[in-house]
């Protein structure tokens, strides 16, 4: 049989690199990156070629690594499986949700091809001169067919130097198919010769290195052309370029392109094929393989979307008054589910429920245009005019739609004649640009898509504000782009599904034998390695010159056609005047000295959108009616049609999913994947009786638990009298401003709430899911933005799990606990949130009988609309016979301590800390939030003995609530600006008369408690503390790293010209020594990576990205155009570190959690670090997740990144800062006078140096000990490496308050409050006011800063930083890490007697 060669990578995915990978080269490559992932050529038989392999031999072998695309079937779930003991495992032998081993010498390494090539400018055939613009526009040309344009391109990339000869002949294989497509579809007799002059000219002509493809696509045009003897010599010419037999068979193996009868005339004409034929043989035509089905035989046939509407009976969710679309186009999009009601969606098989989730999806822009056309004959009909009609946007909508088209068709007109035009214009070459791009959709889909994308970004920044033009061009294109994959998605699978119908099915005949030495099994060819070789350029994501162009002509059309009806009375004959306007326009502004475009909608337009939320697109985010497809590739998974991404990457941020497709391609990803699964497939239902009760208090349109009013009575300040004093009025316009930005933000609320509401009620009757993914840490979210059990307390409420289960007597007792935690009453021991809920039985039965005509006890609770869930659950199950045989369907929650601190107290072994965050066994819940209040307490106490009026001020006012956001948010990189705030919004909610009882400003106050707060933190998390400084100072080191490739670049002058910033002074002229110093410094480029204990590769993606000014005929914009090249933001770098890695943690313990719950049977949902089951289950599930934390902390996971980061920057060496007068400094300066090296000199001495000290030869060794470089001085004269990122790391500490930021936030403080201290009747209270803050000091920095030593202060930190920094001495040094601090006495094994890790 020839067998096919396993599927291969596109070249979008990283080619693991290994010594002997013997396989077929790409058969279909796309052109998403440029680089191809085997590089086996048909050009010796040196070269490694795939082997005939016997199908019944196992493909993998012995030691096979599954990757993602081969787990899906594993029979892990044990859903039918019950447990009579819920400790014992049903699973023998390895499981998913046991850690996998992970040598951290070994990590996944991302090494890329070659050094960028240098962008040049467009040329006169309109081809860019970026590498990826030109993949882009390739890609693009492909997708419509304009083959003249992609050999446009193919030639200008040929032109390029040092450009891979696998990358381009991938191009050409895909050029040449594309080519033989479009012959079935259009003959022309020139085609067949065209190519075979490309092949003679291009191909062989150049030299470049065949893969089987390439002959068989050259086969395949001589057999579609050619017949007798004509045939023959292309037949024997092309098959007789092949090495040997294997060659021929990969060539014949190409069945996508070749044929049966094709196989048949070559093997005719070539005797060497013939010959191999005795030991392959051919199916029938109408042999199909066997292919199980869901249903043989379906039941009924049940059209939903054909279904006539039921009466329902459950009443409308009153709307909130909008004047746009948002709330209109999600009914439209609903109106579906009225059609079915009664229908449970979940009964019907699986085929027609997957038919009716991929209509869902794709029916957004149809639905929109088809609402707007409605709404246009509507009024038509009625005898209005729809322009006339301003409240109708909808109408007006239909209007601009059909102006828009027809301007986009007229542009699409003039594609073919901008393209031949041989002396093109500035616009001719735009044309050209975004010509293939638009040509992939249609005018219709296009100007729909655009004017959706436009209101939503007009609102969404405020439509009496307007938009920059920067932004609003972004999120078009960004649109458009989404739209425009999704069509060619669709279409590709059309295209798969067609061939695969045609496609023949070679087989080995039974009894032939094969050579055992030329059999590999994929086994051996499959030979993991930890090296990713990537590509410098890919396209799988629009260039920003690409989507700027498409969204500037898409915008410029639709500022032109669309405009609105201004409709005013004359204020002299009191007539109506009417006048059609604009309904937008562009201008510019001056903003911080710099000239901004500004889109401004027409007031007209403002008065429909101002308080309209977003409501597009809602298809696409709404949970699911079936199961989320299972994540097998880093882009295919979750909703059945619509793509989304395994991981949520940044646009131009290109490592991380680099990583992980590499990860996913070796199987590294596997836990990863199915635990978001198990999330997936979680079925949920809507709490109707918890709705029924949300809906009527919505109805009534009054202020209700956590639902705004409908007209908030807000009262306006009084005007003040007329007055020469300014400062009076400016503080009633503020006063104003804030009542109007109040009864706004209520509003916003409102109708998101509304559209969550018809959501739920659309959904009442339905089974849904929701699709997960994850952030590059590794959190998992909801992909649906609208309804999820993320949301807010009243969506939560909303929600039940579709599955129920027994009570028992556990589950009634944690059912009992629950609507106690949900309360508020959560930091009691267990038996006494049992016995609350017990003693508020009459409370519960009253709140379950009469939510709202009752006492309403349950709007008391925390969680309001969560605590009438449970009253109802509770009652339930106590009314019935057995309370313990009740089946449950509401998910009970377990939530963590703080967890992060949980994570941060196991790394850094603190005894005390683990007491407060429950990691330590007790009696009670401990509670580290009250424990910080209670030192919060202790320190104002201090202060009021000393007679503070901040003391006095906040006395008796700091509770639990008040800190409770900053102690959390502190352990993820919360500054002290941040922390500020967060306590100011405390107190304003709990005190709005502080300022005017106190006379001190509020601001001021909060970072006072900030101080104390930060303080307590500081002491009661030591170890945690000294953790954070080593993972930053890490940080700090490698972000300075230059790898040894770049050494090796830079020794050979191959490094690329780096980015560096010019001065906006073009005076100041820097000299050559400088100039080169900055270019190396600017190659810093290294980002952290990591790999969490679930083998999935972190890459944190914070670098400072270029600026590129593109011209349009709007005006020129500078947008960022980000690069891998660019260098790291540093401070970012090293800032953002430790919270991600904790971060990072949390969420492999969630999916850690995840995967062992599913495997036990239980349905499990997760909030970050609250988990949710069905209540018979807490017992179970607790203790999987006390395992699970122990799994992670059990291993030495800082020890374990430090092996890691030493394997990974291995040979790196790093810029680092000694201090001036220190030991080492004199003669590494006498050394330097001596030598007069420059900065790159010294550079590639140390890295001789480090390669003699490795080597394995004496002599060269001792050579490596005698070279005298600063870092050898250094080495000598001091044992450790300085910490050269103190200065940074001040505000990172857990608890650290920082010093200058202190200084500077403080003085914002007190500048922003200035204005109110001003608003004093004299010259004296502003006198009173400062020394009242004055004679508030007590000696800390943040409180000298408000006293007047803030000068002093500030001169001393800036004396000190310039010693350290700007006098100190730059050395290059052998990239090590600092020592693991010393651990704590804390043994997180004991974690499993707690009972109070999560409650």
């Amino acid at each position: 049989m020839f067998v096919r060669p396993p599927a291969q990578r596109s070249l979008s995915l990283p080619r693991i690199s290994s010594i002997k990978r013997p396989q077929l080269a790409t058969r279909h490559p796309s052109i998403h990156s440029f680089r191809t992932s085997n590089r086996i050529f048909l050009t010796a038989r040196s070269e490694l070629l795939l082997r005939k392999r016997n199908i019944s031999q196992d493909a993998y072998g012995p030691n096979f690594q599954r990757s993602l695309t081969t787990v899906i079937s594993d029979p892990i779930r044990q859903d039918d499986i019950s447990f009579s003991n819920s400790h014992v495992y049903p699973l023998a032998g390895p499981r998913l949700s046991d850690i996998k081993p992970f040598d951290p010498s070994s990590p996944l390494l991302l090494q890329f091809e070659g050094n960028p090539v240098p962008r040049s400018r467009i040329n006169s055939s309109g081809i860019p001169g970026g590498i990826d613009e030109m993949l882009s526009v390739f890609d693009a040309c492909l997708q419509v067919g304009k083959l003249d344009r992609a050999a446009l391109v193919l030639t200008r990339l040929g032109e390029k130097p040092n450009l891979p000869g696998h990358a381009l002949i991938a191009l050409h294989n895909e050029y040449l198919r594309v080519a033989i497509d479009k012959a079935f579809e259009q003959p022309d007799s020139e085609w067949a010769s065209s190519l075979h002059k490309w092949y003679e000219r291009q191909i062989k002509g150049k030299g470049l290195p065949q893969t089987p493809m390439t002959v068989a696509c050259m086969l395949k045009v001589s057999l579609l052309s050619s017949q007798g003897p004509q045939l023959e010599r292309f037949v024997t010419r092309y098959m007789g370029m092949l090495p040997d037999d294997d060659a021929i068979c990969q060539v014949l193996s190409e069945v996508d392109i070749l044929t049966q009868q094709d196989f048949g005339v070559i093997t005719s004409i070539y005797q060497p094929a013939s010959q191999l034929c005795d030991d392959w043989e051919f199916p029938l035509q109408d042999e199909e393989p066997d292919s199980p089905t869901e249903d043989a035989s379906p039941p009924q046939t049940t059209n939903p979307f054909e279904a006539k509407p039921e009466q329902d009976d459950t009443p409308e969710v009153m709307g909130v008054p909008q004047k746009g679309l948002g709330l209109q186009s999600l009914r439209g999009i609903l109106s579906f589910f009225s059609k079915i009601k009664g229908l449970d969606i979940s009964k019907l098989p699986l085929a027609e429920r997957r038919e009716i989730q991929a209509r869902l999806e794709r029916d957004c822009v149809d639905a929109a245009i088809a609402r707007w056309r409605e709404e246009n004959l509507a009024l038509m009909k009625m005898g209005l005019n729809s322009m006339l009609s301003t409240n109708a946007l909808n109408s007006q909508l239909y209007e601009w739609h059909y102006a828009l088209e027809r301007r986009l068709k007229e542009e699409f007109a003039l594609f073919e004649e901008s393209e031949k035009r041989g002396r093109k214009t500035e616009e001719d070459q735009d044309r050209c640009l975004y010509a293939p791009f638009l040509g992939q959709s249609d005018p219709t889909r296009l100007a729909a898509v655009t004017i959706m994308s436009v209101l939503n970004a007009i609102s969404a920044a405020g439509a009496d504000k307007g938009i920059q033009l920067s932004h609003l061009i972004n999120q078009l294109s960004k649109s458009i782009e989404e739209d425009v994959r999704y069509l060619v998605r669709h279409k590709q699978m059309d295209s798969k599904f067609r061939k695969k119908a045609r496609k023949p099915n070679f087989r080995r005949r039974q009894g032939a034998s094969m050579d055992s030495s030329t059999v590999q099994s994929t086994a051996d060819v499959e030979t993991k390695s930890n090296v990713v070789q990537a590509s410098t350029y890919e396209a799988k994501s629009w260039p920003v010159l690409i989507r700027t162009k498409v969204g500037i002509v898409l915008f410029s059309a639709l500022m032109d056609t669309a405009k609105v009806e201004v409709v005013r009375e004359h204020p002299k004959t009191k007539a109506i005047v009417s006048q059609r306007q604009p309904a937008m326009a562009h201008t510019t502004i001056n903003r911080k000295g710099k000239k901004v475009g500004l889109v401004m909608p027409n007031k007209v337009l403002v008065e429909l959108l101002k308080r309209e939320p977003r409501g597009d697109f809602l298809a696409r985010h709404l949970p699911m009616l079936v199961p989320p497809e299972p994540w097998t590739k880093f882009d295919k998974g979750g909703f059945v049609e619509y793509p989304a991404q395994l991981v949520r990457v940044k646009n131009g941020e290109k490592d991380q999913r680099i990583y992980a497709e590499a990860a996913i391609e070796r199987g590294d990803m596997e836990q990863v994947s199915k635990g978001l699964d198990v999330l997936g497939r979680t079925a949920w239902r809507i709490n109707t009786r918890v709705f029924d009760v949300m809906l009527e208090a919505w109805n009534s349109g009054k202020e209700f638990a956590n639902i705004p009013p409908l007209d908030p009575q807000i009262p306006l300040p009084p005007e003040p009298e007329p007055s020469d004093d300014p400062l009076q009025r400016r503080e009633w316009i503020r006063a104003v401003k804030v009542v109007e930005n109040e009864k706004s933000g209520l509003h916003s609320v409102r109708c998101f709430m509304n559209f969550q509401l018809e959501i739920a009620r659309a959904f009442r009757d339905q089974t849904f899911y929701f699709p997960h993914n994850m952030d590059f840490r590794g959190r998992a979210y909801p992909i649906p933005t609208y309804l999820n059990h993320m949301g807010a307390d009243h969506v939560r409420g909303l929600l039940y799990f579709a599955s129920g289960k027994e009570l028992g007597e556990n589950g009634l007792r944690w059912l009992k606990v629950h609507l106690a935690n949900v309360f508020g009453y959560d930091k009691a021991s267990l038996k006494e949130r049992e016995q609350f809920a017990m003693d508020h039985l009459n409370d519960i039965y009253d709140s379950a009988t009469k939510p709202l005509a009752g006492d309403r006890w349950w709007l008391q609770a925390e969680d309001a609309w969560q605590c009438l869930a449970t009253c109802f659950e509770l009652k339930a199950a106590l009314e019935s016979p057995d309370p313990t045989k009740y089946v449950s369907h509401l998910p009970v929650h377990q939530d963590g301590t703080c967890n992060g601190l949980q994570h941060y107290a196991a790394l850094g072994g603190d005894l005390w800390g683990a007491q407060q965050v429950n990691l330590e066994p007790g009696d009670r819940p401990a509670d580290v939030y009250s424990a910080v209040a209670e030192l919060v307490k202790q320190g104002i106490a201090e202060d009021l003995k000393v007679g503070s009026v901040f003391a006095k001020a906040i006395d008796g006012k700091i509770t639990r609530k008040t800190v409770k956001q900053t102690v959390m948010t502190n352990v993820y990189g919360v500054t002290f600006v941040g922390a500020k705030a967060q306590v100011l919004k405390q107190l304003d909610a709990a005190y709005p008369n502080l300022r005017q009882e106190t006379d001190i400003p509020t601001a001021v106050i909060a970072s006072y408690i900030a101080t104390k707060i930060f303080k307590a933190l500081s002491s009661m998390f030591r170890g945690a503390h000294d953790i954070q400084y080593w993972l930053g100072e890490c940080a700090g080191r490698i972000c300075r790293a230059l790898t040894p490739e770049q050494i090796e670049r830079i020794a050979s002058g191959d490094a690329p010209p780096a980015k560096a910033r010019t001065s906006s002074n073009p005076r100041i002229k820097k000299s050559q020594s400088k100039r080169h110093n900055e270019d190396i410094v600017n190659q810093f480029n290294s980002t952290l990576v990591w790999t969490t204990p679930l083998r999935m590769p972190v890459v944190q993606p914070y670098r400072k990205s270029e600026t590129r000014v593109i011209t349009t005929s709007l005006q020129d914009l500078n947008l960022h155009a980000p690069e891998r090249s660019d260098p790291v933001n540093r401070r970012k770098q090293l800032q953002a570190f430790p919270p991600n890695f904790i971060h990072s943690l949390d969420a492999s313990h969630m999916l850690l959690s995840a995967l062992e719950c599913d495997e036990l049977g239980l349905s499990f949902a997760a909030v970050h670090d609250s988990f949710w089951t069905h209540a018979a289950d807490i017992d179970v599930m607790n203790r999987v997740l006390r395992d699970s934390f122990i799994k992670i902390h059990s291993d030495d996971v800082i020890g374990r990144l430090l092996s890691e980061f030493e394997a990974r920057y291995k040979g790196s060496v790093y810029l680092s800062t000694i201090e001036r007068k220190s030991p080492a400094e004199a003669m590494i300066m006498a050394l330097r006078k001596e030598k007069k090296q420059s900065i790159k000199d010294e550079l590639i001495e140390e890295r001789e140096r480090q390669r003699l000290l490795t080597s394995l030869d004496p002599d060269e060794v001792q050579k490596g000990r005698e070279m005298i470089t600063p870092a050898s001085i250094f080495e000598e004269m001091s044992a450790t490496q300085p910490m050269s990122t103190i200065d940074e790391m001040e505000s990172l500490g857990l608890g650290n308050i920082p010093g200058e930021d202190a200084a500077e936030t403080t003085e914002a403080v007190l500048n922003e409050e200035d204005e109110e201290l001003n608003t004093h009747s004299d010259d004296k209270d502003e006198e009173d006011a400062t020394e009242l803050l004055k004679s508030a000091i007590s000696a800390n920095r943040f409180e000298a800063h408000i006293s007047g030593d803030a000068e002093r202060s500030r001169k001393e930190t800036s004396d000190k930083f310039k010693a350290r920094n700007t006098l100190g001495l730059k050395i290059w040094l052998p990239l090590t890490f600092p020592n693991v601090p010393k651990k704590g006495d804390f043994d997180v094994s004991r974690l499993k007697e707690s009972k109070y890790f999560f409650s």
